[in-house]
């Protein structure tokens, strides 16, 4: 998978892994369902077939003042970064993560079928502060919202029941 790319996740994902804490895969804007949120991807460090997908959330004001909230709470916000993202300000919900696999992606493309990615330096920022969120979650601490854990297990089993066992056969 391309460095720093967006996708969006399939409707498939939501039946397979029902959360209610996820973000829902559809907003309906003037009764048409649209593809949101898109996602940014970055492989897990220990399994690198599942990804983890921060969703990409259009009300920066909104996150923007969530983040002072928590700065002057906890002196910091590693939850929430923001960036820009096809010359719109936007915000990266860490607290919002969820695994996926390839499976379950679908890629942001533009109307030339170019896909659409972010500045490595911003994928840089949103991945670290990602590792740093999910070393706290394996820690006990409740900072992500979605069952991240359940939804790794259940990717890890597919990944292992979509291989062919190893017998020793060649």
């Amino acid at each position: 998978m391309p460095n720093a790319q967006l996708y969006f996740i399939t409707d498939q994902y939501y039946l397979d892994f029902p959360d209610e804490k996820l973000m829902k895969n559809k907003d309906v804007i003037d009764g048409v369902p649209h593809n949101r949120p898109c996602f940014f991807a970055f492989p897990d460090k220990q399994n690198p077939e599942i990804y983890w997908v921060v969703p990409i959330s259009s009300k920066y004001e909104k996150y923007k003042r969530i983040e002072q909230s928590k700065i002057q709470k906890y002196g910091k916000c590693e939850t929430i970064r923001f960036g820009t993202v096809l010359g719109r300000n936007t915000a990266f919900l860490i607290q919002n993560m969820c695994p996926a696999t390839k499976k379950y992606l679908i890629a942001y493309i533009d109307k030339n079928n170019m896909p659409i990615r972010i500045d490595n330096r911003l994928a840089e920022d949103v991945s670290r502060n990602a590792q740093a969120v999910l070393a706290m979650a394996k820690r006990g601490a409740k900072v992500v919202f979605p069952d991240i854990f359940q939804i790794y297990r259940g990717l890890e089993q597919q990944l292992q029941s979509g291989k062919p066992h190893d017998r020793g056969e060649r």
